[in-house]
């Protein structure tokens, strides 16, 4: 692991591209991250003119390189207001930093995503509701990438898992699925 981007060049982006939109900082400060990534924090930007979600997202995350998957931050669009969506991106951005995390990569949550949600798994995927405009941030001397936290089902890990992620975001596509509805049905 190497020094990877600067977190107020990465705070700069996300702020850029949340234009209009009302964001607040948070920092989770149960568990590892606070003593090993001090300067890491979540920015929540609400509803506004790029999306009607609330989008919390990782800055800091990007400092840790992994050569298998470059410089990343992520994020996760939510239908509310709730810290528990902190929790979960510190949850994700630690276990980057001593896992390596990647596209196409799922992860366990432990329960459901929201109460009376069957997503259970994130799915780490390309930010296509808001574009490679989000996604990519270019600064001199290096690049992040901000993915995409999207809950999914079991049963849509599993067909990840026996197909491949373009087969299941095909799916997605085809159902035009509520990515922030916690409550949308699985379409495996």
């Amino acid at each position: 692991m190497a020094s990877g981007a600067p977190i107020k060049l990465v705070e700069e982006h996300i702020r850029r591209f949340f234009a209009g939109h009302t964001i607040t900082e948070h920092q989770w400060t149960l568990g590892p991250v606070p003593d090993a990534m001090p300067e890491f924090r979540i920015l929540c930007a609400g509803p506004g003119p790029r999306s009607g979600c609330w989008t919390y997202l990782s800055v800091g995350t990007s400092e840790i390189t992994h050569h298998s998957s470059g410089l990343l931050e992520f994020f996760v669009a939510a239908p509310s207001e709730d810290l528990r969506h902190v929790e979960l991106v510190t949850m994700v951005a630690w276990y980057h930093t001593t896992k390596g995390l990647g596209w196409g990569h799922t992860i366990p949550i432990g329960h459901p995503w929201l109460p009376g949600s069957l997503c259970d798994h994130l799915l780490i995927s390309r930010p296509y509701p808001f574009g490679p405009e989000l996604e990519i941030f270019n600064y001199d001397g290096g690049h992040v990438h901000v993915l995409w936290l999207l809950p999914i089902t079991s049963a849509e890990r599993e067909f990840k898992v026996t197909n491949d992620i373009e087969a299941l975001e095909q799916l997605f596509d085809n159902a035009a699925i509520e990515y922030w509805n916690a409550c949308r049905k699985s379409v495996v």
